[in-house]
């Protein structure tokens, strides 16, 4: 029974799965963009962390089901398919990407700060020289976050047509058919384990590099 399941599904879960990494990819790759910038702007403007965080934490509170409907009627990014959810999907990974990216560089050591200062550096030479390369543990610790959340909910996001893993879980569920729940369910739980070893192998080692650099 197993095997024909496998053989029946097989392709299809391949599609669906393909389709599930396409919105998670572009979702993250997103976040990634608008996050980091912003987790640097806070960490230069301290009146704009509140507002940057409280945003990002309130688009985390709101039911993904209902994210997907309130970005039906929005013009060009809502309707049906792909956009709206690669827009949902990006408003749920902001919040560890923005905070991670704050605390990674906050947590910078000062004295290092004071250092490439008294070198002559720049506030961006500091940034991208000093900071940005001593906090990207703590950065990709956020974007390991972001694309778990972002695996798991994209799920969802066949409920507005835009295809991935999900359809076999709404599809099992209108059926009541626990194997398709499960075509969908298991590819995604894999799908999620390897993206956050992956993530957390990146993080590791580029954690050690830096401990090894400073020890030279």
């Amino acid at each position: 029974m197993k095997d024909f399941f496998l053989i029946k599904y097989g392709p299809e879960i391949l599609e669906k799965a393909g389709e599930h990494l396409v919105l998670v990819i572009f979702a993250i790759t997103i976040s990634v963009a608008i996050g980091i910038p912003l987790g640097v702007i806070i960490t230069r403007n301290s009146n704009l962390r509140q507002p940057v965080l409280g945003f990002a934490n309130i688009m985390q509170t709101i039911p993904s089901l209902a994210m997907f409907g309130l970005l039906l009627p929005v013009p060009l990014i809502g309707g049906i398919g792909a956009v709206p959810a690669i827009v949902a999907l990006t408003l749920y990974s902001l919040l560890p990407i923005i905070r991670n990216t704050y605390t990674g560089i906050t947590s910078v050591n000062p004295s290092l700060r004071e250092a490439g200062k008294g070198m002559g550096m720049t506030d961006m030479e500091l940034l991208f020289q000093v900071e940005i390369p001593l906090a990207m543990g703590v950065i990709l610790a956020g974007v390991r976050v972001a694309a778990v959340i972002a695996i798991g909910i994209a799920t969802i996001a066949a409920a507005i047509g835009a295809g991935g893993l999900g359809e076999f879980i709404f599809r099992g569920i209108s059926s009541v058919n626990n194997q398709l729940i499960l075509a969908g369910a298991v590819p995604s739980a894999i799908m999620a384990l390897l993206a956050d070893f992956g993530i957390g192998a990146l993080e590791r080692y580029l954690t050690k590099g830096k401990v090894a650099k400073s020890k030279h």
